[in-house]
C-alpha cells in the first residue's frame, strides 16, 4: 500500500491516547505479537535492533572530505546502524545510531515513508530519531542536497537504498524484540580521545562558557545501560570527538573511531558475530556537540596518538569503550517516562527576539552561505566543502551541468552574512539552494534523560547554550540534558556569535550566517515550553523535496572480465603453507565490480578453520577489524580482490579463504561465485 506524504506526517500530532488505545486494540497496522505487549507497571518496553549500511565497495565517493579522488576500493570495518525502541504505557521512541557520514533530509524523509508502509502511524518522525556517528569513510551520495553531492559526482541511489533499507531494518528488528526491560544512567569523563582544533575561536566566548571545559574539550561521557531480566543486552554512550581518525587518503570503507568502539564492545568483549542473526548485545556509540572536537590529538590529520590512521583509530575507539565501561559500572537504575516533539524550523528567515541576542537588540538569520574558512578546510581533519574549490585542470560534470557554486553574492548577503567573506551563496544558487534551510529541531526524553536534537555540527558552547536554555525550561539539572547533534538533517555547522566572528572553519561552516546559534536558543525554547506543558506545537514550515532533480554523473560498471586463461573465483595469489601467530596472510582473487552486489549484511570473505571432524568453520569475515578488503581495477572490466588477515594470538590451526562476489554477464545476468585459496597452517 502506498501513503500520501500526509499521512506519514499525521504522526506528529498523534496524541498518545489515540497510539495507546490503537496499539492495544491491533489497529495499527504491522504491529502485532510481542510489540503490542503493554509495558509492565513501573518497567519499560525496550527492543534492540541492527543492520548493516554499508554501500558499494568501490568506485563511490566518500562522504566529508571533499577530495573528488578519494572513491571507495575496498573494506575495512563495515558501518552498520543501531536502533533502540523504548516505551513507556502508551508512549514510544526510537532512537537511532548510524555509522554513516551524516544523516541528510533525504534520507529521514524515506526512512519515515517505509516506516509509515508498514507501521502506520506508530513510529513517525515526532517519536523517531537518527542520527550519525559522522564517519569520514563511508560512501556519500545519499543526500538530496547539491553541495553534499558535489564531490560525490551526483546522487547515488545504491547509497541511498543501503542507509533508508538498514535503518528501517533495524527499526523493525527493534520493533520485534519489545519485552520488559530496564534502565540505568552512568556518567564519567574522557580527556585523551579529542582536542579543541579551533582554540582561537573558543576563546572568544564568555569566561562564564570557557570555565565549563577547562581543557577546551567536553569530557562528558553519558552512558545508558539496558537490561532484561536481569542481563545487560545494549548500551548507548555518547561523547563528544569527531569520527575523522581515518584521513581523506584512505580508501577503505570504515565506521572509524566510533565504529571501533562499538565493535570493542560487541565483538571483542561479547563475542558478538554479526553474520549469525539476531546479536544478544549491542553497543552504540553516538555523538554529541563535536563541531570543534578533532581525535587528531596532534592537530594535523593522521597525527595523535600516533601516526598511523588505523592505530589512531583503534586507539581513539578503545578510548571511548573504556570510558563507556566506566560509566556502565557506576550506572544507577532510572524511571521516568518517554516522549517526544518536533518541529522544523527554516533556518533562512528566523527573526530573533533580542531576548536571545548578546545586545538585546532583534537579529535575523539568511539564506545559506559559505564562507572562506569553509573552503579552506579544518587544517586538523581535512578540507571543507565538497569539491570545492576545484582544482586547477580537473573538470566535475556536476559543475558543468548546474554551474560553479562560486559566485557574487549580493550586497545584502554579504551585510547579513558579516564578518564572513563569501564565496559561495548555497541558498540562491540555482535550480534550487544547494543546501536545506527548513529543519527540524527535537526534544526526546529517555527516562531521565532528554536530547535536544538537531542536524548542526555545534562547537561544545554551542550545545552548552542549547542545553541550558533546555535544562532551564524542563527544570532539570543541566546533566540530564544532552545536545544530540547530527540528528535527522544535516546542516554543516552552529558556532557561537563570538566563535562566529573568529571566521575559522566552523564559522566560516555556519552557514545561516551570526545569529544562527541565538535562533536556535529561541527555537528550543519554544519548542521545550510546548514539551513541558505537554501541548502541541504546531509542524512549522514543510521541509522541501527535491528527489525529482537529482542527476548522477558516475557511469555504472558494464559487464566484468577476467585475464586470460582465469576463471572468476581463482586465486591469483596464494597464501603461504604455513604463519605464525600474529603475522598477516594476503590472498588475491579474480573477482567481479562491488556495485554488482555490495553484499549488505554479508561478506566479501569469510577466513575458515578446519574442525578435528574435517569440516570447515568461519572464524572471521570481511567486515571485522582483522579483516581488510582492498579492490582494484586491471584493463577496463577486470575486478581483483585482495584481502588480509590479521592472525591472532591464539590462532593456531589449518585454515583457508573463501571469496564471495557476483559477476555482471554480457547479457546483464548476474551470477554469483565462490573462490577458494590453498590451506595454510598457522603454527
Amino acid at each position: 500500500m502506498s501513503l500520501s506524504r500526509r499521512t506519514v506526517l499525521a504522526g506528529s500530532v498523534v496524541g498518545s491516547a489515540a497510539l495507546a488505545t490503537a496499539a492495544a486494540t491491533g489497529a495499527i497496522p504491522g504491529v502485532r505479537g510481542a510489540a503490542a505487549t503493554a509495558a509492565p507497571a513501573g518497567g519499560y518496553l525496550v527492543g534492540l535492533g541492527i543492520s548493516d549500511i554499508t554501500g558499494p565497495a568501490a568506485e563511490c565517493g566518500m562522504m566529508g572530505y571533499s577530495q573528488l579522488e578519494q572513491t571507495t576500493a575496498g573494506i575495512h570495518l563495515r558501518p552498520r546502524v543501531r536502533a533502540y525502541v523504548i516505551a513507556d504505557g502508551g508512549q514510544r521512541v526510537v532512537f537511532v545510531v548510524a555509522e554513516n557520514g551524516m544523516i541528510f533530509g533525504s534520507v529521514h524523509r524515506g526512512v519515515m515513508l517505509e516506516l509509515a508502509r508498514r507501521f502506520g502511524d506508530l513510529y513517525t518522525e515526532r517519536n523517531v530519531l537518527l542520527t550519525s556517528t559522522h564517519s569520514h569513510a563511508t560512501c556519500g551520495g545519499s543526500s538530496h542536497d547539491y553541495a553534499y553531492n558535489l564531490a560525490i559526482l551526483g546522487f547515488q541511489q545504491q547509497v541511498y537504498d543501503a542507509e533508508v533499507q538498514g535503518i528501517v531494518e533495524a527499526i523493525a528488528a527493534a520493533h520485534a524484540d519489545l519485552s520488559p526491560g530496564t534502565l540505568a544512567l552512568g556518567r564519567g569523563e574522557l580527556h585523551d580521545a579529542s582536542v579543541n582544533r579551533s582554540r582561537v575561536a573558543f576563546e572568544r566566548n564568555p569566561a562564564a562558557d570557557r570555565e565549563q571545559f577547562p581543557g577546551a574539550i567536553d569530557p562528558a561521557v553519558t552512558a545508558l545501560s539496558i537490561s532484561k531480566g536481569g542481563k545487560q543486552v545494549g548500551a548507548i554512550t555518547w561523547f563528544a570527538t569527531h569520527n575523522t581518525s581515518m584521513s581523506n587518503s584512505n580508501r577503505l570503507i570504515s565506521s572509524d573511531n566510533k565504529g571501533y568502539a562499538a565493535f570493542a564492545h560487541e565483538h571483542t568483549e561479547r563475542g558478538v558475530r554479526y553474520l549469525d542473526g539476531k546479536p544478544d548485545f549491542l553497543a552504540a556509540f553516538a555523538q554529541t556537540n563535536a563541531g570543534d572536537m578533532s581525535p587528531n590529538l596532534n592537530l594535523s590529520p593522521t597525527s595523535g596518538p600516533t601516526e598511523d590512521e588505523f592505530e589512531n583509530t583503534r586507539i581513539i575507539g578503545e578510548r571511548q569503550y573504556h570510558a563507556s565501561k566506566a560509566a556502565l559500572a557506576q550506572a544507577r537504575s532510572i524511571g521516568g517516562t518517554v516522549d517526544a516533539l518536533l518541529c522544523y524550523i527554516d533556518l533562512a528567515d528566523i527573526a530573533v527576539d533580542g531576548r536571545f541576542t548578546s545586545d538585546g537588540q532583534p537579529k535575523r538569520t539568511s539564506p545559506a552561505a559559505a564562507g572562506v574558512a569553509l573552503i579552506a578546510g579544518s587544517t586538523e581533519d581535512g578540507p571543507g566543502l565538497p569539491g570545492i574549490p576545484i582544482p586547477e585542470g580537473v573538470r566535475n560534470p556536476f559543475v558543468d551541468a548546474l554551474g560553479d557554486p562560486r559566485q557574487p553574492a549580493p550586497a545584502w548577503l554579504s551585510d547579513a552574512q558579516a564578518p564572513k567573506a563569501i564565496v559561495a551563496p548555497l541558498g540562491l544558487l540555482p535550480p534550487v539552494g544547494w543546501v536545506p534551510s527548513v529543519v527540524p529541531i527535537q526534544i526526546m526524553r529517555i527516562g531521565e534523560l532528554y536530547l535536544a536534537a538537531a542536524g548542526g555540527e555545534f562547537t561544545i558552547v554551542s550545545g552548552l547554550r542549547i542545553r541550558r536554555v533546555v535544562a532551564e525550561v524542563l527544570g532539570v539539572p543541566l546533566e540530564q540534558v544532552l545536545l544530540q547533534g547530527y540528528a535527522n538533517t544535516y546542516h554543516e555547522y552552529v558556532t557561537t556569535p563570538e566563535e562566529y566572528d573568529a571566521q575559522q572553519y566552523e564559522g566560516g561552516s555556519t552557514l545561516f550566517g551570526r545569529y544562527t546559534l541565538p535562533a536556535y536558543l529561541q527555537e528550543f525554547t519554544r519548542l521545550a515550553t510546548a514539551f513541558a506543558a505537554r501541548q502541541q506545537i504546531d509542524r512549522g514550515p514543510a521541509p522541501r523535496d527535491v528527489s525529482a532533480l537529482q542527476p548522477n554523473f558516475v557511469a555504472a560498471p558494464g559487464p566484468d572480465a577476467t585475464p586470460a586463461g582465469r576463471a572468476f573465483g581463482d586465486v591469483l595469489t596464494q597464501p603461504a603453507p604455513t604463519y605464525q601467530r600474529g603475522s598477516q596472510v594476503a590472498v588475491e582473487f579474480v573477482s567481479a565490480h562491488p556495485k554488482h552486489n555490495p553484499r549488505r549484511n554479508g561478506t566479501f570473505l569469510e577466513v575458515q578453520r578446519r574442525t578435528g571432524s574435517g569440516d570447515w568453520v568461519r572464524v572471521a569475515n570481511e567486515g571485522e577489524w582483522a579483516v581488510r578488503y582492498h579492490w582494484s581495477k586491471r584493463g577496463g572490466a577486470e575486478s581483483v580482490a585482495r584481502f588480509t588477515w590479521d592472525i591472532p594470538a591464539d590462532g593456531a590451526g589449518t585454515y583457508r579463504f573463501v571469496h564471495f562476489a557476483d559477476s555482471l554477464g554480457g547479457d546483464g545476468t548476474l551470477r554469483p561465485f565462490t573462490g577458494t585459496s590453498a590451506e595454510f597452517a598457522v603454527l
